[in-house]
């Protein structure tokens, strides 16, 4: 079987199986809130982690084509500017996401 169908039969089961997920309980649950904060801050420091790690990286690719081709630099430095702004966009959804549950 090829890489394709195997991925697609993966996706189509785990999509099958998401129902399952929907199923309210008939007890109530421990109050489990604490572990409801250390995720919201395990989820908030890997997303603010990769944005860091994103934009480093942009503005190190920026910052090379720009002393290689120095007669492009306005608009190199524009398309750092909106690459760093939608990096950095991650980073505010995932914390509008997450206090705002």
């Amino acid at each position: 079987m090829s890489k394709k169908l195997v991925f697609l039969i993966l996706v189509v089961m785990i999509l099958a199986a998401t129902p399952v997920f929907a199923q309210g309980t008939t007890t109530p649950a421990a109050d489990q809130s604490g572990l409801k904060w250390i995720g919201i801050g395990i989820g908030m420091g890997i997303a603010s982690g990769l944005c860091a790690l994103g934009q480093g990286k942009a503005t190190a690719g920026a910052c090379e084509a720009m002393a290689r081709n120095p007669g492009n630099t306005a608009a190199i430095r524009l398309a750092l500017i909106l690459g760093l702004a939608l990096i950095e966009s991650l980073a505010l959804y995932t914390f509008a996401i997450v206090y705002g549950k």
